[in-house]
């Protein structure tokens, strides 16, 4: 049958696409592990409305009903938002088993790179990628989205690495996969609630253009994905040192109640949102928007460098 049989694209999506028109994907583990509903289905509409206003169309990416879903919508989406931690959480080894089996599931980084490559979607959206988390010399907990970059290539605007992770292996990690890390407007590379972590990016590029232009090279080349950091905005940012502090107290109760793995990083965003008073979420929420502005602006500088290449 083949991959693509399992796909189900909506019908503004597939248009998009055939039409050659910039598509933004959109991951929904935010929507169903990272935030609480209603907020979360608020969250994952103004997203998508972000992308529209910037040019691009919005493709949320989930699994639902034996299906790999591009361009989630409306009642789908609101379902995906009621259902929250009921859901699964899809990463690369689950995605047989969940379509086998008609679980409901949000897709990871990893998953979604998966999906939209498949689809012919070329760039997504997140908040933060997973990666190496501390501790992982003795763990070796070490997120699945680090090799897919390696080796898909879609190319993922985000702020940064979560401050819950390990940066500097992360970044390791991602040289050793062969990922360019882009700083957007940057030369460090964001922590997600903070704009810089005291870590360099490889590369800066001030304009969707410059980004675009890259990106068409590294299609040529043949090469896997491109991570683009792009720092949360000053009015919504938190001092690396308070938030630091936070993240210590979340990691404590963490290991204090056993939590470990794919849960770890729920448990941490929940408790750090308990810890700020809700002011995490609140910043969440703006780099999220952000990003999308971001990746909406891009996929149109993109779309117009393709249209300008020789067949």
């Amino acid at each position: 049958m083949g991959a693509k049989a399992y796909l189900s694209i909506s019908a503004e999506v597939k248009a998009a696409l055939a039409a050659g028109k910039p598509v933004v994907a959109l991951e929904s583990t935010i929507i169903t592990h990272g935030m609480p509903y209603p907020q979360n289905l608020a969250m994952a509409r103004e997203v998508e409305d972000v992308v529209r206003a910037n040019g691009a169309v919005p493709a949320t990416i989930a699994i639902m009903d034996g299906r790999l879903c591009v361009g989630v919508s409306g009642e789908d989406l609101q379902r995906l938002a009621e259902e929250g931690h009921a859901a699964a959480k899809a990463s690369r080894r689950d995605m047989a088993s969940l379509l086998a089996r008609g679980v409901m599931a949000g897709t990871t980084v990893a998953t979604t790179m998966q999906i939209a490559a498949l689809a012919g979607i070329r760039i997504f959206a997140t908040g933060g990628i997973g990666g190496v988390h501390r501790g992982a010399e003795d763990s070796f907990d070490i997120s699945a989205d680090l090799e897919e970059l390696g080796r898909t290539p879609v190319t993922v605007v985000c702020a940064g690495a979560k401050s819950i992770l390990d940066i500097a292996k992360t970044l390791e990690v991602l040289e050793t996969n062969g990922v360019p890390v882009l700083g957007f407007g940057t030369d460090d590379f964001p922590a997600f609630w903070a704009r810089t972590s005291g870590f360099k990016v490889d590369q800066r590029f001030d304009t969707p253009v410059e980004v675009a232009r890259m990106l068409a090279i590294q299609s040529d080349l043949n090469m896997g994905g491109v991570l683009i950091a792009n720092p949360i905005p000053e009015a919504d940012a938190w001092e690396a040192s308070e938030i630091e502090g936070f993240i210590a107290q979340a990691l404590a109760d963490a290991d204090a109640k056993g939590i470990k793995g794919k849960a770890t990083t729920p448990f941490l965003l929940q408790r750090i949102f308990e810890l700020t008073g809700g002011k995490s979420l609140e910043s969440n929420i703006a780099l999220v928007k952000n990003n999308a502005k971001v990746a909406a602006q891009i996929a149109l500088a993109l779309s117009g460098q393709l249209a300008q290449r020789p067949a």
